[in-house]
């Protein structure tokens, strides 16, 4: 059995579920996320359990080392990356340079196999935690047949562009009431909070909430707009960037860590210096006169999701990694 602890309604975990299924003996344990805050308890989950693998998030992996099972960790985000914490409460920055760092760090070093979803994290994991070891970059899947673009958009003469994700300073949410200002008129942003957001925005006339919108029916409402504002200031991978390309939408995003990984700018969309309200408007207001360029760029997106950011292609990367590791017994 290939045991993953993993904390309940984080990105990761969703990641982590759609291995599930797909790879044989992969069996996901979510725990409460408050567990972290007393991480003693994280070895508890392995009670009764008799797996031949562990795979797990990096920050808290150590905890779940078991002598003479290998244990692999995925990177998944970076929290102690000196550009998010400017954007983090005092609590926050005090935990990410403390505790955690030490964490994360021993995690690492102690795992049989690293992997992360993007080479941004690879390197800066590398770097700021002086680490020397190979870390395998396994970017996120996409299930192609799921996020389809729409046959036909809707007519008329609005724009609307769409915003999804948690409300968090770091995901840029700050942002969207000044770009909203600064439109052209008959462009809308209407802003879908993750489900574990409860914060409202400044009320701006052309800028709506959806409210907490559940992940499965994420796919139909990426087809009914037009382009996708991700301004975030620091992204691991960016899965909501993969899903909108996936659907055949261009996208306005911050030019930042992992981003360009996915977003080509200037042909799958514009990427913009990370907080400039000016820029992400101006780019939107270009993309919201030229329907043929949000064509081009959208059908560009779909292509290189479907040539690099498959859910085939991640179930095989890990599926490969995992068989490795258990015949040969070897660490990557």
């Amino acid at each position: 059995m290939i045991f993953s602890p993993i904390p309940a309604g984080s990105g990761a975990f969703v990641l982590h579920k759609m291995l599930e299924p797909r790879i044989k003996g992969y069996r996901v344990c979510p725990y409460s996320p408050l567990r972290e805050f007393f991480p003693a308890t994280l070895p508890f989950l392995l009670s009764g359990q008799k797996p031949s693998l562990i795979h797990t998030a990096a920050d808290y992996g150590i905890f779940f080392r078991r002598p003479g099972v290998p244990l692999v960790l995925t990177l998944h985000g970076f929290f102690l990356d000196a550009m998010i914490m400017p954007y983090s409460t005092l609590m926050q920055r005090i935990h990410y340079q403390t505790d955690l760092r030490w964490f994360t760090r021993a995690s690492l070093k102690a795992a049989d196999t690293v992997t992360a979803v993007s080479r941004f994290l690879a390197e800066i994991a590398q770097r700021e935690l002086g680490l020397n070891r190979k870390i395998q970059v396994i970017y996120n899947g996409i299930d192609t047949a799921e996020f389809y673009p729409a046959v036909k958009k809707s007519g008329g003469k609005s724009i609307r562009v769409l915003f999804a994700g948690n409300l968090h300073q770091r995901k840029g949410a700050f942002l969207l009431p000044e770009i909203a200002r600064r439109l052209s008129p008959g462009i809308t942003i209407d802003y879908a909070r993750g489900l574990r957001s409860k914060t409202l925005l400044p009320s701006v006339s052309n800028l709506l909430d959806l409210g907490n919108v559940p992940v499965k029916e994420m796919p139909a409402l990426y087809r009914q707009y037009d382009m996708l504002l991700f301004p975030s200031v620091r992204e691991g991978f960016g899965l909501v960037l993969a899903e909108a390309m996936s659907c055949g939408l261009p996208i306005v995003a911050s030019y930042t860590s992992a981003i360009p990984e996915l977003v080509i700018d200037g042909k799958g969309g514009f990427l913009c210096e990370p907080g400039n309200s000016d820029t992400f408007a101006e780019k939107i207001n270009l993309l919201a006169e030229m329907p043929e360029l949000r064509r081009e760029m959208g059908e560009f997106n779909r292509a290189r999701v479907e040539k690099h950011f498959t859910l085939e292609r991640m179930i095989r990367e890990y599926s490969e990694l995992f068989e490795r590791i258990l015949d040969r017994g070897v660490s990557e």
